[in-house]
């Protein structure tokens, strides 16, 4: 195959964090509209809304803080990267476990379960298909007929499992999140999903982001939107501190990859 999925969704997810986390090194005045999908509170203003004494950068920071001291979490959405967007919805926690989907470029999608020593993943026949571009018709008839929409696993140190153990990782995913200087400008009280939030906004070159912070209590970031780019992005951190759901499929259900 050309890549795994984790790998490519590791590096995707990690530079928009990057992106948002670090922003512009000139700090922007407060104000500015906040933009998504959440519905927005008539009549809040900066100045009433909930951290009012404090700054962007500050806001900002406890959020980041907050977020990164979670021991789980839930990460959904769009995210783009140089070959496409990578649709995600995959839950994580400190331990290294992890449970969810990949969608791959609109090109199929991969079930992905990491447990404490093993990883199993599902690729369905668009994926492999996709991944076999440059084969033979043969050899990819033969790679769908053997693995399409059927469990395998891999121990976790396994080279084929290297990039998922990674990509399972919170504490690497949330590196970025250590140093940040962010140039966010104040936006308004709103909600994200039911949950009480509050907007900033900031740029990095030509894209716009819109962080939605949580304002009932603690400051977990709630969403990040780039609307402006070429490739939009969406992303929810939800389930902060839920178990994660990596429970092993059958047995029977399973083929073992460190065997064949």
């Amino acid at each position: 195959m050309r890549h795994t999925a984790a790998a490519l969704c590791l590096t995707a997810v990690t530079a928009s964090l990057a992106l948002t986390a670090c922003g512009s090194e000139k700090p922007d005045a407060a104000g500015g509209d906040a933009k998504g999908k959440a519905h927005q509170s008539a009549g809040a203003t900066a100045e009433r809304a909930p951290f009012a004494d404090l700054s962007g950068q500050e806001i900002v920071d406890r959020a980041l803080k907050a977020t990164r001291s979670a021991t789980s979490l839930t990460l959904k959405g769009s995210v783009p990267d140089d070959e496409g967007t990578i649709e995600l919805d995959l839950a994580l926690d400190r331990e290294g476990h992890c449970a969810g989907t990949l969608g791959m470029y609109g090109e199929g999608e991969v079930g992905l379960i990491r447990t404490d020593d093993t990883v199993y993943m599902k690729f369905d026949e668009a994926y492999l298909r996709s991944e076999g571009k440059g084969q033979s018709k043969s050899e990819v008839d033969g790679v769908v007929d053997m693995l399409a929409d059927r469990w395998v696993k891999t121990g976790a140190d396994s080279d084929d499992a290297k990039d998922v153990a990674d990509f399972c990782d919170l504490d690497k995913l949330l590196a970025d999140f250590d140093d940040t200087r962010s140039a966010a400008r104040k936006g308004e009280a709103t909600t994200v999903d039911g949950t009480p939030a509050f907007t900033l906004t900031e740029a990095e070159g030509k894209d716009r982001y819109t962080l939605y912070v949580a304002t009932e209590g603690k400051p977990y970031l709630l969403r990040i939107e780039n609307t402006t780019a070429k490739q939009p992005e969406d992303i929810s951190f939800t389930d902060y501190g839920k178990p994660v759901p990596a429970v092993p499929p059958a047995d029977k259900d399973v083929l073992d990859l460190d065997k064949l």
